[in-house]
């Protein structure tokens, strides 16, 4: 379906920058001056609806040739976002351990949409991103099956596929171009309907977990895989590493070049610009 093709700029990307918080004085201008074709930021400087980044933010970089993507959770939702509470309670299930302050969720409530995922996706449209760069899908895999009687994994992830085609279907009625990149879960794949519904894939850790870790583990390898499966399928991968030794980041940079993926490799904390692989 013509909807499926990944847009020819996002196909192109060889490099961009991904970064969440730390936007020194709240603006883009360090992005924007930026080798990087594409570049990922959150929805707001610093997590309130106040802190929107505005349409002309977003197109004073996009003036600069980059593509611009909005990052924000579609399986979960963190108590600082200033949407946190109008969010029904009983849509919230536990926390990640990791993040405690994150709050796993009902995403397949229709709540959940009108609450949550679609007032996100109207503001990306309305702040002229070119598309929506889309968090925790693996909340499907995190949930504690006892807080939801009846699901089990393989409904939970059918779940999520269908929330992602939703959110696909929603956008590109509205901006056909708009690209819809989920983050990590490429196995989602396996879901009738759902690789057709985006137009690339966004990988953490495929080389090198937080950090400096080197990932041998057999889920890195499976990852790997299930990313270069949808590449193949024509869709754009995105591969994020966390290294700071120099081996570490030209080893990373040397797998871009091997499986001809886009590449990133940054600090965890999100907080920078991080420079491009240097050419080879």
């Amino acid at each position: 379906p013509a909807e499926s093709r990944v847009p020819p700029e996002l196909a192109a990307v060889t490099s961009f920058t991904y970064v969440l918080q730390g936007y020194p004085g709240g603006r883009l201008d360090e992005i924007a001056r930026s080798p990087h074709r594409l570049a990922i930021v959150d929805l707001s400087r610093d997590g309130t609806a106040a802190g929107h980044f505005t349409h002309d933010e977003i197109a004073r970089v996009r003036a600069t040739g980059k593509l611009v993507l909005a990052y924000f959770e579609i399986g979960s939702i963190e108590e600082f976002r200033t949407d946190f509470p109008a969010v029904d309670r009983d849509l919230l299930l536990h926390t990640w351990p990791d993040w405690p302050d994150e709050h796993f969720a009902r995403y397949w409530e229709e709540r959940w949409w009108e609450q949550v995922v679609r007032p996100r996706l109207d503001q990306a449209l309305a702040a002229g991103f070119d598309g929506a760069y889309l968090d925790t899908p693996l909340a499907y895999e995190e949930i504690r099956l006892a807080s939801v009687p009846g699901e089990t994994r393989a409904t939970l992830g059918r779940k999520m596929a269908d929330l992602v085609i939703r959110i696909s279907r929603y956008v590109k009625e509205r901006r056909p171009g708009f690209a819809i990149v989920p983050q990590n879960s490429p196995e989602l794949r396996h879901f009738t309907g759902y690789a057709d519904a985006i137009d690339g894939i966004g990988m953490e850790e495929l080389f090198f977990r937080a950090t400096d870790v080197p990932c041998r583990e057999d889920w890195c390898r499976q990852n790997l895989a299930d990313a270069l499966a949808l590449k193949a399928l024509g869709k754009a991968v995105l591969a994020t590493d966390y290294a700071v030794d120099p081996a570490n980041i030209e080893a990373a940079c040397a797998q871009y070049r091997r499986h001809a993926t886009a590449g990133n490799v940054t600090v965890v904390d999100l907080d920078r610009v991080s420079p491009p692989c240097e050419p080879q």
